[in-house]
């Protein structure tokens, strides 16, 4: 089967299984809907209008003493995110522990387009501050709304199918990746950034019928490998951090992530300088971001349907985590020695395409072999609060380092890319430790 071409093997793999057509077309609603939002939020991070992203409140409070918060921009906007994320997490917690599935993710979905309709008004409005919050609210939905995808998918399809198809599960997020920004660059200046907002929630109303007709298919493996995930998880509502201080595999899946936002947002700190420098109005810094976002997609896209099913099926996570690794530690060798715009945009298209084509999926293939604790609160715990710690950590790191140049903050990103390396081979090595899915029992 592997010697067909691609779409003959994506075309077997949808007769195999019907549940990877609502996978797909899921992922690629989320993705779209995202993206319509994303270029939007970038836009608001590389502004140098305050009083469009921040309250006047707030701006009278940074002016009284003294901090130029026209300079800090990113910093404070990444500060804010991870207090939001700490709040949100238990939360988040309460949710996935006192209602069933069938419950909790609809109700998430319905929040998200809610906000949508009420960032449409505000938008319309011109209210001052509504940068701030338009991108706390974008980096927490995307966050959420991901690792509870992910976490639905190791609930519908086992390791065995997971290796086979999440590639093309993550190259239909891609495409949406794609089509999101390109429907951004093509209405932003044309109908507004408001109407926008109305586009997303179209997208995020299609995700609620993909994850009801999921649902049938997650019950039938529940079934057949003898648990209930229908019912209420319980336990208690920090259960993911416990697990992430009690179990190494976790440790170092954590830690892998942390670095990784963590030198990405040392591209996405000196992009945004370039941005600032390049584009005098919103409209026109979204159309740029859109542009970026594009051409990670498409390389995405190559990679999901060329490469990533056959690395993942014939050799297993090893390639689809050492390759990325190589080409960042290449690419911050090179930034280092010449720290040029076009050469952080390269590195930044190549760096966000490895991690959306390869690493992501090969890590949330682990997932299948694990209980829902693992899944749906120590994944999630990984993906909000190490992940923003990540942020706002290096953000502040990059505005430190940024004073003696850059060839000295892509210097420290190179040692960090490192020790990311060195994550991710510890993190190899604790895969191999656990049990096939077949020899697992899952608690329930």
């Amino acid at each position: 089967m592997d010697g067909l071409p691609w779409h003959r093997r994506f075309r077997n793999a949808l007769a195999e299984s019907p549940a990877l057509w609502w996978s797909f077309l899921y992922f690629f609603c989320l993705l779209s809907g995202y993206y319509v939002l994303r270029p939007v939020r970038d836009a608001m991070g590389a502004s140098s209008e305050v009083e469009a992203v921040f309250p006047p409140a707030m701006i009278r409070f940074f002016a009284g003493h003294g901090i130029p918060l026209k300079e800090l921009i990113l910093q404070v906007l990444s500060t804010c995110t991870f207090i939001l994320i700490l709040v949100a997490q238990p939360v988040y917690g309460v949710l996935v522990s006192r209602f069933p599935r069938r419950v909790f993710l609809p109700a998430l979905f319905g929040f998200f387009i809610a906000c949508l309709f009420g960032f449409y008004a505000l938008f319309h409005s011109h209210i001052p501050g509504r940068g701030l919050l338009f991108f706390l609210w974008v980096t927490v939905f995307n966050v959420f709304s991901v690792a509870v995808f992910w976490s639905f998918m190791a609930d519908v399809f086992s390791n065995a199918d997971a290796k086979k198809y999440y590639g093309y599960i993550g190259a239909a997020g891609t495409i949406g990746a794609f089509t999101g920004p390109a429907i951004t660059r093509t209405l932003a200046e044309k109908v507004g950034l408001a109407n926008l907002m109305l586009v997303s929630a179209v997208f995020l109303t299609a995700c609620l019928v993909c994850i009801w007709r999921l649902r049938h298919w997650a019950i039938q493996r529940e079934q057949k490998i003898g648990r209930d995930n229908e019912s209420a998880m319980g336990g208690d509502i920090l259960a993911g951090l416990k697990l992430i201080v009690k179990e190494p595999l976790l440790r170092w899946l954590a830690a892998m992530v942390f670095l990784g936002v963590g030198v990405g947002q040392l591209l996405y700190n000196q992009q945004a300088t370039i941005a600032r420098e390049g584009f005098a109005t919103a409209e026109a810094r979204t159309a740029y971001y859109a542009g970026i976002d594009i051409a990670v997609n498409v390389l995405t896209l190559v990679v999901q349907l060329f490469i990533t099913r056959t690395l993942l099926s014939r050799f297993g996570l090893l390639p689809v985590l050492m390759i990325p690794m190589a080409a960042l530690l290449l690419g911050f060798a090179v930034l280092t020695a010449s720290p040029l715009p076009i050469i952080v945009g390269i590195v930044q298209v190549v760096t966000r395409s490895n991690e959306f084509s390869l690493m992501k999926p090969g890590r949330e293939t682990i997932y299948t072999r694990v209980d829902r604790q693992w899944r749906y609160k120590a994944g999630a715990a990984i993906d909000t609060a190490f992940f923003r710690g990540g942020e706002i950590t290096f953000s502040w790191t990059y505005k430190a380092l940024s004073a003696f140049g850059s060839h000295v903050v892509f210097g420290v990103g190179l040692l960090f890319a490192g020790v990311m390396t060195a994550s991710a081979w510890r993190l190899l090595r604790e895969e191999k430790k656990l049990p096939s899915e077949r020899g697992t029992v899952e608690k329930s």
